[in-house]
């Protein structure tokens, strides 16, 4: 009964292969390759293109079509700090996608509490884990965010390496994934932990996962959504520019908890 239930993960896990790599190489390039080396350029190729893609079109949409309407023109980086942003995000990509991987792998073996289908737990149940895992992930990532930056030798050798975008004019969707490798990979381990404590739907997993090159595409665009409690890009414009406050990921939550939350507007008035 398990190495069925195991099955469906393979199944799915083999559609995403499919989806991806079936539509964009000749099979021959890809199908006699290992199952996680498959899964692996699956997750680069996919990583690589949501990137390319939602950066473009927001950079399309907020520097050319809304251009001088939510950013200033001295506000607005320039294509030369831009392609950097892209250059130190291409380097780190192979490596960013190798976690991914990983949790996939774990999750065929039966190691997580991950479930196949929302039927298995029902939508009452799914929707309670989904919010415990959610949970997991913004404590996760705050406290190492928050490390990333207490933590000297941390700071100096891996999280500087982002922090070097601490200006409007420096900040740009493209600096959403502009990190270290190994600090792209820590941000995002919470996702890979919460999957052994909460029993998590594995498709969701997936998504929440990919998302998180859209969401840190939005916050890096400066621009304040003023969408309570959502921590969007007016409170990260200010954790880039003050290095000590606005830590957390999706809500301003752990930051107001924790005594380190700064407000775009409370901030703009007192610099008046």
């Amino acid at each position: 009964m398990e190495d069925k239930y195991l099955q469906l993960f393979l199944d799915e896990t083999s559609l995403y292969n499919d989806i991806v790599l079936g539509h964009l190489l000749p099979s021959s390039w890809w199908v006699s390759l290992p199952r996680f080396i498959q899964t692996w350029l699956r997750n680069y190729i996919a990583g690589t293109l949501l990137y390319f893609i939602s950066g473009f079109l927001w950079c399309f949409y907020i520097y050319y079509l809304k251009r001088n309407v939510y950013l200033p023109k001295d506000a607005i980086p320039t294509t030369k700090a831009m392609l950097l942003q892209i250059y130190v995000a291409m380097k780190a990509m192979p490596w960013y996608c190798a976690l991914p991987s990983l949790s996939e792998y774990m999750v065929e073996n039966g190691w997580t509490k991950c479930f196949a289908r929302v039927s298995d737990v029902g939508w009452f149940a799914y929707i309670m884990y989904l919010i415990a895992y959610l949970v997991v992930v913004e404590f996760g990532i705050y406290w190492m965010h928050r490390e990333l930056h207490d933590i000297k030798p941390l700071y100096k050798y891996l999280h500087a390496t982002h922090h070097v975008y601490n200006k409007q004019n420096t900040l740009s969707p493209f600096a959403g994934l502009a990190f270290h490798p190994l600090d792209g990979i820590l941000q995002a381990v919470p996702h890979v932990i919460a999957l052994f404590i909460i029993p998590t739907h594995f498709t969701s997993h997936i998504g929440l996962l990919f998302l998180e090159a859209i969401w840190t595409a939005n916050i890096h665009d400066c621009i304040h959504g003023k969408l309570w409690p959502v921590m969007g890009a007016g409170y990260h414009t200010i954790h880039h520019t003050t290095y000590r406050h606005n830590y957390g990921h999706y809500t301003i939550w752990m930051d107001w908890m924790h005594g380190t939350l700064r407000d775009p507007e409370e901030d703009a008035i007192s610099k008046m």
